[in-house]
């Protein structure tokens, strides 16, 4: 079977969980499953092509609409079905899970009006078009890279033999619905993550558009968590027998060489690890390490990651006087994630709304002990966790200094965990969605 997939960013490059979850998803069906399995990027980095277990395409090695009679009047009316609520002036909310809040005050400066996206249009309908160039980035351009990589995906789908397309997240939904049209093949939309997990009720209401055009457009939807299920059939209006939940895994694979350095130090290291934005809730993550400290000042707490939020915990951290305490690591790749799990001594995910979240199966991986929301997808499933209601910070320091000062009850949790963590296979995800595959396909 012929898998041809679109999906914004995968490993080495990438941004967040989206990347980590394709990644581990596609290796699981390629081996497990013995699909073939056509990954299309906006741009394919140099890294990216080498040894991969999927066959990885970069958009812009396809020629551009030289043959596809009616393409550009489809990707225009699908930019006329969403625009009825666009409005870049009324936009209050980020474009992108990853966009920063300088990058998104050059996109309104930018993009004044709906035309102005696009406005990029035709160039690439022009009949003597040949390639389409894509950054690949969660930059300003963001919007109009959707609507040209969307423009792009016919050519690929007409040229690269398929049986089911798969696409991922609202970026590549667009793509995934011309696509279809193209090659009349079923089209599964997998949601990793939603405009309310990354906005709350305060959505963008174009990308929201383009979340529910992409669902209604599905033949089979994929919801990471119950949560996230939930939300689909009642704010998206999907009907419910078509939205199936595949919860994600965590990779067995460990890619670097890395020793364990926990304990060294003697002070306990606490782990925030994700981007610092609402979604994630960093706020709730510093007011509980300034209660935590009051109780053991033997404790260094870690927020590692990026985000719009990030100036802000600076100065919060800084009116608390916690700068001793407190660290600001940036964003972490490969080797430095692996390492900064292998340095802690307990992990704390207080989502606000986290669709499932990988990264405490990542830390429970490493031996690490892990505290989670209960608004998260993961908390389904996971039963080695301790679990906290993210607004409670009273609640989510006094579990941080259990886990700290209670050796059995770290040992309880690491020793569920390693059993628990034989359930969370990538290969049983695929066998899940395979069978999703085969149901569409008669």
């Amino acid at each position: 079977m012929n898998i041809l997939m679109y999906g914004w960013e995968f490993p080495p490059h990438i941004s967040g969980g989206l990347g980590v979850a394709c990644h581990g998803l596609t290796k699981a069906m390629v081996k497990h499953n013995k699909l073939n399995v056509h990954f299309v990027l906006p741009k394919l980095k140099q890294q990216e092509g080498l040894k991969s277990h999927v066959n990885l395409i970069d958009i812009g090695q396809f020629p551009l609409y030289t043959s596809l009679k009616g393409t550009k009047e489809f990707i225009l009316k699908q930019i006329d079905d969403i625009s009825a609520h666009i409005n870049i002036h009324e936009i209050s909310s980020p474009l992108s899970p990853y966009i920063t809040e300088e990058q998104y005050a050059e996109e309104i400066k930018r993009l004044q009006h709906l035309e102005m996206i696009a406005a990029h249009a035709p160039d690439a309908f022009s009949p003597t078009a040949h390639n389409l160039t894509l950054s690949g980035e969660y930059g300003p351009n963001l919007m109009s890279e959707v609507m040209r990589f969307a423009a792009a995906a016919g050519s690929v789908a007409k040229n690269v033999k398929h049986d089911v397309i798969h696409v991922h997240d609202w970026l590549t939904m667009l793509a995934g619905i011309e696509a279809k049209r193209i090659s009349g093949k079923p089209l599964v939309v997998h949601a990793h993550a939603l405009e309310f997990d990354r906005s709350g009720d305060n959505i963008n209401q174009s990308v929201y558009d383009i979340e529910r055009y992409g669902f209604e457009n599905a033949d089979a939807v994929i919801a990471v968590s119950y949560l996230t299920r939930k939300i689909i059939i009642e704010k998206y209006g999907i009907a419910p027998e078509k939205v199936f939940v595949v919860h994600n895994a965590v990779s067995k694979d460990t890619y670097h060489n890395i020793p364990v350095t926990r304990g060294q130090s003697g002070e306990k290291v606490v782990l925030f690890l994700g981007r610092i934005t609402f979604q994630k809730g960093p706020d709730y993550f510093v007011e509980a390490a300034a209660k935590v400290l009051n109780h053991i000042p033997n404790v260094r707490f870690v927020m590692a990651g990026s985000g719009d939020m990030a100036p802000r915990m600076i100065e919060r951290i800084a009116q608390l006087r916690l700068g001793r305490k407190f660290h600001f690591t940036g964003f972490l790749k490969g080797p430095e994630v692996e390492q900064m799990y292998k340095e802690s001594d307990l992990y704390v995910m207080p989502s606000v709304s986290e669709p499932f979240g990988i990264s405490p199966l990542e830390a429970m991986r490493y031996d690490v002990p892990v505290i989670i929301s209960k608004t998260s997808g993961v908390s389904e499933v996971l039963d080695s966790a301790l679990k906290v209601d993210f607004w409670d910070t009273d609640e989510l320091a006094s579990k941080i200094i259990s886990v700290l000062k209670h050796e059995p009850l770290k040992n309880e949790l690491l020793t569920q965990g390693s059993a628990e963590l034989r359930k969370f296979q990538w290969e049983n995800a695929s066998d899940h969605i395979l069978n999703i595959y085969k149901s569409l396909l008669g």
